[in-house]
This record gives structure tokens, C-alpha cells and sequence, in this order.
């Protein structure tokens, strides 16, 4: 079973910069797709941005050149670099693992982590 641990999230004003970290346990992780969510107030949780094993990336219009996702398969940890922050990207952020890309893209899982809250002030 995956665990997955979320860390970074914070206070930050708008403009501003946070990089949000995400610690996955068991041995599929060089294998698998990660993806990073987000799920604001009284919304959906969306995908942010998904990286394949080998680092194909993707990401949601609203982030895109604002966003990077990458990861360090030797510490099984996947990365969101957040630049130029808005407050419209206040949210609680996820991340999550599959070997099945798609599923990764269309957030298809029955377990989350605990996320970390991002909070951009204007």
C-alpha cells in the first residue's frame, strides 16, 4: 500500500513562491506516475500537474508556465515548484501515485494523504 506524505504548504503573499514536497512510500514509486491536485473551498479537486516515470509533464492551464512538477526517484519524492502565486491558487494541495497514467491525469483514487494547505493572500 502507497503512503504519501505532503509538506511545504503555508502562508504566502501574492507574487510569491512555495515549493510543496511529496514523500511516498513502497517500491513502485520509480514506476509511477505522480500527480499533484488541488481543491479549494467549496470546489472539486482538480489535477495541477502530473509527471509520468519518465518525466513527461502536464499541467492545468491556469498554472502553466507559473508551475513545474519534478521528482527524485532516489528519495521517492515528487516536487511542485509554485512561482508567481495568485490567490486564486489558495487550496488544500494533494499528491497522489499510480502505475496507470491515466488514472493519474483523471484522479481516479480511493485514498488520499493528509495534503498541505496553500494559502496566497492578495
Amino acid at each position: 500500500q502507497v503512503q504519501l506524505v505532503e509538506s511545504g504548504g503555508g502562508l504566502v503573499q501574492a507574487g510569491g513562491s512555495l515549493r510543496l514536497s511529496c514523500v511516498v512510500s513502497g517500491s513502485i514509486f520509480s514506476i509511477a506516475a505522480m500527480g499533484w491536485y488541488r481543491q479549494a473551498p467549496g470546489k472539486q479537486r482538480e489535477l495541477v500537474a502530473a509527471i509520468t516515470s519518465f518525466g513527461r509533464t502536464d499541467y492545468v492551464d491556469s498554472v502553466k508556465d507559473r508551475f513545474t512538477i519534478s521528482r527524485d526517484n532516489a528519495k521517492k519524492t515528487v516536487f511542485l515548484q509554485m512561482n508567481s502565486l495568485k490567490p486564486e491558487d489558495t487550496a488544500v494541495y494533494y499528491c497522489n501515485a499510480d502505475l496507470n497514467y491515466e488514472v493519474v491525469k483523471r484522479a481516479r483514487f480511493g485514498s488520499w494523504g493528509q495534503g498541505t494547505q496553500v494559502t496566497v493572500s492578495s
